[in-house]
């Protein structure tokens, strides 16, 4: 298999184009290489129109979004205005951030504020991620997740009951180490998430250490947004996000992203996670999906551009 036969198509690129601001920025990025000029103009409209100002629009004075149990909520809000790519320097994302940030706090925990983290690592690991991109790193968080790591190189919301690793768990722990070593170079945090690379590599992405067996079918399928669900596109987009350079270890996983391929070369909506935000983004299940199909070409362009696969 090569490049070629995974590149864009012009109707692909057309039909992802033809989308909201934050599916088209990416798309600018990731796919068809603009000029930074018009990357970060595009981006710009995502604060401003569509989806990421619908999100904006629906948090509260006092900081939180509506819908559940209100820190579950805003973190998931948080973390797709991260993942829209909405500009941390605008002003809305400015206004956004202080409200949470001088307004939430976890009272159970004597009041500590939001970005500061609360107990389990899979929700720390968001909240570093989120934290650094829109406010700033939160060295003690990292320092405290950097603790938690488990000896097999991932982490657990369970432990120390469980000693064994959770893909869900590490992959969202993984995610806010890489988000804070973009701004804070540490050589402890590159070793821990080097650790639980491997951890998931020497995994095939999905399958059982000891049998080879996949671990769970539902990996196999994909979804926007993932919350604090593993996948085997999430995993993959978080190594090219990464900068890992893959090998034989991912290549099962990215066949599993070849055969998720309609004929028509686009993606679909495989199934909805049952955690909500407030806002409709891709809600069709079984049809074609934007977002899964920006992820899987970017993840496919990483592959088979790499020169020892």
């Amino acid at each position: 298999m090569r490049l070629h036969d995974y590149a864009p198509r012009p109707a692909q690129i057309r039909w992802l184009l033809d989308s909201d601001p934050a599916i088209r920025w990416q798309v600018m990025r990731d796919l068809t290489d603009e000029v930074p000029k018009a990357i970060a103009a595009e981006r710009s409209r995502v604060a401003t129109e569509g989806w990421g100002a619908q999100l904006l629009a629906r948090q509260s004075p006092a900081g939180s979004w509506p819908g559940g149990q209100w820190d579950l909520v805003t973190l998931w809000s948080l973390v797709v205005l991260k993942d829209l790519g909405l500009d941390p320097a605008s002003k809305e994302a400015r206004t956004m951030i202080d409200r949470v940030d001088k307004g939430l706090v976890f009272k159970a925990l004597n009041n500590r504020p939001f970005l500061h983290g609360e107990t389990e690592p899979c929700i720390n690991g968001r909240i570093l991620g989120v934290g650094t991109y829109f406010k700033e790193p939160n060295d003690a968080l990292a320092d405290q997740l950097l603790g938690e790591q488990l000896e097999d190189g991932g982490w657990n919301c369970e432990a120390p009951k469980s000693r064994r690793s959770s893909f869900h768990t590490t992959i969202c722990v993984l995610e806010g180490l890489l988000e804070y070593e973009r701004v804070r170079k540490s050589a402890a945090v590159t070793k821990a998430r080097r650790r639980a690379e491997d951890y998931l590599l020497e995994r095939s992405m999905f399958r059982s250490l000891r049998t080879g067996k996949v671990i769970d079918k539902r990996w196999l399928s994909f979804s926007f947004p993932m919350f604090w669900h593993y996948d085997v596109l999430r995993g993959l987009d978080y190594l090219r996000s990464a900068g890992v350079k893959p090998d034989s270890r991912v290549r099962d996983a990215i066949e599993v992203v070849v055969e998720r391929r309609h004929q028509n070369g686009r993606w679909p909506l495989n199934h909805l996670h049952p955690e909500s935000i407030p806002l409709e983004m891709e809600t069709g299940v079984g049809k074609a999906s934007r977002w899964n199909t920006l992820r899987a070409l970017r993840v496919l362009h990483w592959y088979y551009s790499s020169t020892q696969v």
